[in-house]
Parts: structure tokens; sequence; C-alpha cells
């Protein structure tokens, strides 16, 4: 699995310092996983809470519309849905995992 540092793309030096307090089977299962992406346990552990924090972050963002796109938003929302056959064969036919195959 390829290596990612989101955090070094914005600067070279980190700053600040966090710590944080772990039970002893935590910082094993952390640690493994740190191993499987070949990087370090701190790495890691920045990395993936940065991902966390960016999505919370944007799962709380908002956004502003006209009253025109704001109708336009409503409107799309309360039509009823589009009809995909491909998608209705899909999801009619059984799956690999079904026992009525």
């Amino acid at each position: 699995m390829a290596k990612t540092n989101t955090m070094r793309q914005g600067s070279t030096q980190k700053a600040s310092r966090f710590s944080i307090r772990a039970s002893a089977t935590q910082k094993r299962v952390i640690a493994e996983a740190a191993r499987i992406n070949d990087t370090t346990i701190s790495d890691f552990v920045l990395e993936q809470s940065l991902t966390a924090a960016q999505q919370v972050i944007a799962d709380q963002a908002h956004f502003k519309l006209s009253k025109k796109q704001w109708k336009t938003f409503c409107d799309a929302l309360d039509a009823p849905p589009k009809a995909i056959p491909a998608l209705r064969r899909l999801l009619t036919k059984p799956g690999l995992f079904d026992a009525n195959r």
C-alpha cells in the first residue's frame, strides 16, 4: 500500500506536539497498522487523525444558495427517482451470497 503524507505537503517542519495515552492493546493495533503502511506510529496516527478531522469538518460545512438555486435543489430532492433498468435488474437479481441463487 502506498504511503501518503498529507501533513508534510502543507509544511516542512512540525511546530507543535501531541501527547496521547493508549492501552497496550490500542498501541499494539496502531503499531501493526503503521507497520503495514510502512510508516512510524507518529506519522500513522497523525495522518489518520488528520483524515478523520477533515471528514468531520467537511460533514459540518455550510453552503449558501440563492432562492432560485434552493428551489432547484428542493425540486430535485422532491422529484420521483429516475428509472434505471440496469440498476433495477442488479438490485432484483439474487446476489452472490443469497441462499436462493
